[in-house]
């Protein structure tokens, strides 16, 4: 059935072999996905964060509404106070908010409050849900199913700048208020997080963890043969 306002899908469909080719060979890329937390100060081009940028704005959204602002950061004195912002509340947070058990998981991982790969790191991308629109006339327009949106578009940022050839980190200092005034984003835009990107610093090591299975987080349906 067509609409009006609606064009031809520009799909191709492709060989089975193709398929899982490109199935395989990007699950084999991601498996070597890791979050690191020591940068190497090199700079990297800014093609790369703009075209990861791009790609998380192709994702699905609520009424295609595309409900988010990525704030890309380069600048050493705007990286500086967003250190020390938010050094400031996850001392705050590693000191009286979280409950031991919180600190138990996070023991393995040897994270605390301070963070210098919001320095080091050459590019931090601040990413903003809009929690409703603004028209011209500076009217509120509802927003729907922003936090689901904003998240698929993360994965897609996160997975552009992996297949770039860069090295992430996220981080979700709570509260994160302060990077809207920091940043002087307007009343509807609320930070998500902090993505520190570049690449790893020399000798750089990781937690030696492993991820679930498939068969623990897959449950298929078949139908039943009688």
């Amino acid at each position: 059935m067509k609409h009006d306002g609606h064009i031809s899908l520009n799909f191709q469909r492709l060989a089975l072999e193709q398929q899982l080719d490109r199935s395989r060979q990007f699950l084999a890329d991601m498996r070597k996905r890791r979050t690191v937390r020591d940068f190497s100060t090199d700079p990297i081009p800014h093609e790369l964060i703009a075209n990861a940028i791009a790609t998380a704005g192709t994702a699905p959204s609520g009424a295609n509404q595309q409900p988010w602002t990525f704030v890309a950061i380069s600048d050493p004195a705007i990286k500086k106070q967003i250190r020390q912002a938010a050094e400031a509340e996850e001392k705050e947070s590693y000191e009286h908010r979280m409950s031991q058990e919180w600190l138990d998981a996070l023991a393995p991982l040897g994270t605390d409050w301070h963070k210098p790969h919001l320095e080091e790191a050459p590019y931090l991308i601040v990413v903003f849900r809009q929690a409703y629109g603004l028209d011209e006339a500076g009217q509120r327009i509802k927003h729907y199913y922003v936090d689901e949106s904003v998240g698929i578009a993360c994965g897609m940022l996160l997975s552009s700048l992996h297949l770039a050839g860069l090295a992430t980190l996220t981080h979700t200092p709570s509260p994160m208020k302060f990077l809207a005034e920091l940043l002087d984003r307007p009343e509807n835009e609320r930070a998500t997080m902090i993505v520190a990107v570049g690449y790893p610093a020399n000798d750089v090591t990781v937690p030696d963890i492993d991820k679930k299975s498939l068969d623990e987080i897959m449950v298929t349906l078949i139908p039943d043969n009688d």
